[in-house]
């Protein structure tokens, strides 16, 4: 009996962590891969969503201005309090399944946030943190 509820147990947590990626989210991966990223770190990511940047005008922001730290939560834009749905996929299962939305809104809210464009190394170690939450 226990044997059975042992591999029940790891069964869900399996698979309970495995439906968080897309396949949108892995072809990504695959792609930041083959462009040099070799050891993901979604514990940099997770301290990079705090890091401070400057708006284009001047005020200080991060990625958690507008998303929050509680990523199972709406977030709001700093300037237009336009409500942004949660990032965390387990509870907007939408997310992150559009390769050509995850590509986009890295590029708006890199250059928003730090006045660039993230490379594949923060791309992959974002993606892989945000998957996760």
């Amino acid at each position: 009996m226990k044997i059975i509820s042992i591999s029940m147990f790891v069964s869900t947590i399996f698979f309970a962590t495995t439906a968080l990626a897309s396949p949108a989210s892995d072809s990504l991966l695959t792609k930041y891969k083959a462009e040099g990223v070799s050891r993901i770190d979604a514990a940099k990511a997770k301290a990079d969503w705090t890091k401070e940047g400057k708006a284009e005008d001047g005020e200080t922001i991060s990625c958690s201005t507008c998303h929050g730290s509680d990523l199972s939560k709406p977030g709001k834009h700093r300037k237009t309090h336009k409500v942004i749905d949660p990032m965390s996929t387990r509870v907007n299962t939408e997310r992150f399944t559009d390769e050509k939305k995850i590509e986009k809104w890295f590029k708006r809210n890199c250059n928003d946030t730090w006045g660039r464009e993230c490379n594949s190394q923060e791309k992959a170690d974002f993606l892989t943190f945000l998957l996760a939450q």
